[in-house]
């Protein structure tokens, strides 16, 4: 099948075209998002006299997101977390959007639960020409993964 973007079912996503969204709304530009992982916990029991140690599922832990972005005037999400800071702990959803080089949806990981759990301050150097950057970590209880229909329909593959 063709792609709008000439893409091969099996091509790569790149790492640098994201959006983030708090609440279905863009939180702005961010260079940056790390942590989205899951574990599960290993429970090991053994069944009588059963020699072998058996292995079933436990409880699953959503690791925290950190996401980095340039210094802006919007204070949004600062304000969100100074308001947990005062004990009024507002839990929202957030989406990390992967998009393909055309710009579209590919993958949404939607975060359920969340809240801005650090806030991290720039550096700044009055001899540098960097953008300053500040850094928000958000505590997630869980996620889910949504392959787009777009992207499903384009490479005939079901995920």
């Amino acid at each position: 099948m063709a792609f709008s973007d000439q893409r091969r079912a099996f091509d790569h996503v790149g790492n640098f075209n994201f959006i983030v969204e708090v609440d279905g709304i863009s939180a702005g530009a961010f260079k940056n998002v790390d942590g989205l992982s899951a574990e599960v916990s290993i429970v090991e029991y053994q069944d009588g006299n059963d020699l072998v140690l058996r292995k079933r599922p436990g409880r699953t832990k959503y690791g925290d997101i950190t996401v980095k972005r340039g210094y802006v005037e919007d204070n949004s999400l600062f304000n969100w977390f100074m308001r947990g800071v005062e004990g009024k702990i507002e839990r929202k959803s957030v989406s990390i959007i992967l998009l393909n080089s055309a710009g579209d949806e590919v993958v949404r990981y939607n975060l359920f639960e969340t809240w801005p759990s650090k806030w991290k301050g720039f550096t700044l150097d009055g001899k540098a020409d960097d953008a300053a950057v500040e850094e928000i970590t958000f505590c997630v209880e869980k996620w889910e993964r949504v392959i787009s229909e777009s992207a499903t329909a384009a490479t005939g593959v079901i995920r």
